[in-house]
């Protein structure tokens, strides 16, 4: 089958059923290997947010985990939320027009080629993911200034290698990491793989992390991931506000620095939100 074909048809069978072509038989026809028996991140994430990309054993681990953890589904809403500010501000006020979006998921509402190419049209976004479905729904958003990678942030020089053939890595890159970093287990591994991204973006890019803690709701949030690692994938690491502030060594954290990102707001933060266990930040490369 010609590859150039496979995608377009998968994305017109979405469309009209998007439940049919997640089956075996179906994932099988578009050459997709796909376990539906393991829960994966990005269609529990997915289905947290209201999504239909998801499978039974999706939805099963996202209930648990919501029941252990009642705040989860806000937590994904502001996820989303954040990532909006985030490119709004990079591109209306500090007129970013690159982007490199690693651990993308499954696509839903306001991504980041949508809210930057509204703001902007001709912003470029390469996003970068390592779920198979992932790479179906893509297919649905390579306009000519978007592109979608099959790769695992492990291995950053694969990453930037691909990245080149869209983005010119000589001007500013806002690379946009946001949910991946908790998947990376070993701390120290976590912060070589954002050095060497970063050491290929030239100074005026920016950094923009939101990442899986603890920090406001304790116990629960710890016993929601061990739930997770027991039975989904890829698994996750909590890190403290002050250990998720290190990625950004460095750099020039802007205001309001690490917080959650359900306060998140440019130059400040929203009191009146309710705070949620991802924490964000936003920063610049000197």
């Amino acid at each position: 089958m010609d590859p150039g074909v496979a995608p377009a048809v998968a994305v017109a069978t979405v469309r009209h059923d998007p439940h049919r072509w997640l089956s075996r038989a179906g994932a099988a026809r578009f050459g997709l290997m796909v376990d539906e028996s393991v829960p994966h991140s990005a269609r529990v994430w997915n289905y947290w947010l209201g999504g239909t990309d998801n499978f039974p054993v999706d939805r099963e681990v996202g209930e648990q985990v919501r029941r252990m953890l009642p705040s989860i589904v806000d937590q994904a809403r502001a996820d989303r939320a954040f990532l909006g500010r985030a490119v709004t501000h990079l591109v209306a006020d500090r007129g970013v027009r690159q982007f490199l979006d690693i651990g993308s998921g499954l696509p839903a509402a306001e991504n980041t080629h949508e809210v930057a190419q509204r703001l902007a049209p001709d912003t470029r976004v390469v996003y970068v993911d390592n779920d198979p479905l992932v790479l179906v729904h893509a297919q649905a958003l390579l306009t000519g200034e978007t592109r979608y990678l099959e790769a695992d942030l492990h291995d950053p020089d694969t990453i930037l290698d691909a990245a080149r053939e869209t983005l010119d890595l000589t001007a500013p890159v806002a690379l946009m990491l946001i949910g991946v970093l908790h998947h990376v287990e070993d701390t120290s591994r976590a912060r070589e793989i954002v050095r060497r991204l970063l050491a290929a973006l030239p100074s005026g890019s920016y950094l923009a992390v939101n990442h899986a803690s603890n920090a406001v709701h304790g116990a629960a949030s710890d016993e929601s991931v061990r739930h997770w690692n027991r039975f989904g994938k890829p698994s996750i690491t909590l890190r403290s506000p002050e250990e998720i502030g290190r990625f950004f060594d460095g750099l020039d954290l802007l205001p309001p620095g690490v917080v959650s990102c359900a306060q998140w707001q440019p130059g400040t933060i929203d009191g009146s939100a309710t705070p949620v266990d991802e924490f964000a930040g936003l920063a610049f490369k000197p």
